[in-house]
């Protein structure tokens, strides 16, 4: 049986809480989650010691994100803040209809129990149970499935993960990567709406790996949100967004594929400073010979680059997709905006971040590696443009 039919079969009861008529939730976010200005602070020997640092965070439903970051980032904090196992110092947190930091530990429990599954970084499975009943145990828990449905089902969470052989046996009969399997069936029993994964794959085979990443990602075509913290760059990759944290505080994804040169000291500090665009599709973004005052990031849709001919005719010589930039030319060489930028008519509405020209023009100058990138890029620009402002018929 294909894990996608298996999938089918198994998780028909999706439990995610759908939005209001007003487009929203209960306590008025519109994502399935969200944090606000959330603070974790924790009492050490040598002080208080803040882990997250004013995180801003939205998931939609149907979301795989992965949350990547160096050791002592802050990564798995922020699991534990959406997940319910850590109070925020300060701050919202946001899990479709529950507002999880205003839940006492009863509630935490009970809440925790049927909408998400965790998958933890040393498996946690109950040494004295066997694996099949450690993979029942959040059943009869939630009481969500009839006591008679529960042996079953947990049977196919294992034949799902490659374990069924190996359900009677105890934890410690069975190799660590093959105790993680278990506890992602376990995560899976009460067909939870989200699953939060701390390093999941850490102690498995890369082929081990790839199978558990196979499975997670049909969950996710399944409706599932899936949020994985990891250390695996390949497996990063192959997910639909990464979160990326330094010293407690978030760093916009495509700002730090663009421009890898930036200490994460000048990347957390620009994030900061990125302001939100939507435009319509077709919308002009900025016109041809116009004062250029902004650098733009795409974040979402894709966007038509236009110059004259000699003519006077316009024609799109590049179209960028999300992660690629505009703008930048004419901020450090001074003048007008070379080009048109608009949101490309068929392709939806575009998404983008912007920095204004001071906040730009400082980001580089304290960088010399990053302006020796961009100005390669530059006469790339450059040199495409002029190619396709004398190239009509009659020309070479």
């Amino acid at each position: 049986m294909g894990v996608s039919h298996m999938l089918r079969n198994l998780f028909g009861r999706n439990k995610s809480k759908t939005k209001q008529t007003n487009g929203t939730y209960q306590h008025g976010n519109d994502h399935l989650i969200e944090l606000h200005q959330v603070v974790k602070n924790f009492d050490t020997a040598a002080g208080v010691f803040t882990a997250l640092k004013a995180i801003d965070l939205k998931v939609n439903q149907g979301e795989f994100v992965a949350v990547i970051g160096k050791s002592g980032s802050g990564k798995s904090t922020l699991i534990n803040m959406i997940a319910g196992i850590d109070r925020p110092t300060s701050g919202m947190v946001f899990v479709g209809d529950t507002a999880v930091h205003k839940l006492n530990e009863n509630e935490m429990a009970i809440w925790r129990g049927r909408n998400l599954g965790i998958v933890f970084q040393f498996f946690q499975l109950l040494p004295t149970l066997s694996v099949i009943d450690n993979v029942m145990l959040p059943m009869d828990f939630c009481n969500v499935y009839p006591s008679r449905e529960r042996r079953k089902r947990a049977v196919h969470l294992l034949e799902l993960v490659g374990m069924a052989d190996h359900a009677h046996k105890l934890p410690s009969a069975v190799s660590g990567g093959q105790q993680q399997r278990v506890a992602i069936a376990r995560a899976l029993a009460n067909d939870p709406p989200i699953i939060v994964a701390d390093e999941p794959t850490g102690n498995l085979d890369s082929r081990t790996a790839d199978s558990v990443f196979e499975v997670f990602d049909g969950l996710v075509k399944q409706g599932k949100t899936i949020l994985m913290v990891t250390h695996d760059n390949d497996l990063a990759k192959r997910v639909s967004r990464a979160v990326l944290i330094a010293d407690g505080q978030i760093i916009e994804e495509y700002l730090a594929q663009a421009f890898p040169m930036l200490s994460e000291t000048q990347l957390v500090d620009a994030t900061h400073k990125l302001e939100p665009v939507v435009y319509p599709p077709g919308a002009v973004i900025i016109k041809e010979g116009t004062p250029a005052d902004r650098f733009y990031l795409i974040m979402k849709g894709v966007v038509d680059v236009l110059v004259r001919r000699p003519s006077g005719d316009p024609i799109v010589v590049a179209s960028l997709k999300p992660g690629q930039y505009f703008g930048e030319v004419e901020l450090l060489r001074g003048g007008h905006n070379i080009a048109t930028i608009r949101a490309t008519p068929d392709n939806g509405e575009v998404q983008v971040v912007t920095l204004d020209r001071e906040t730009f023009t400082a980001l580089i100058g304290e960088s010399p590696k990053t302006r020796e990138q961009l100005e390669q890029m530059i006469k790339a620009r450059m040199e495409e443009n002029v190619s396709a402002r004398h190239t009509e018929s009659g020309h070479a």
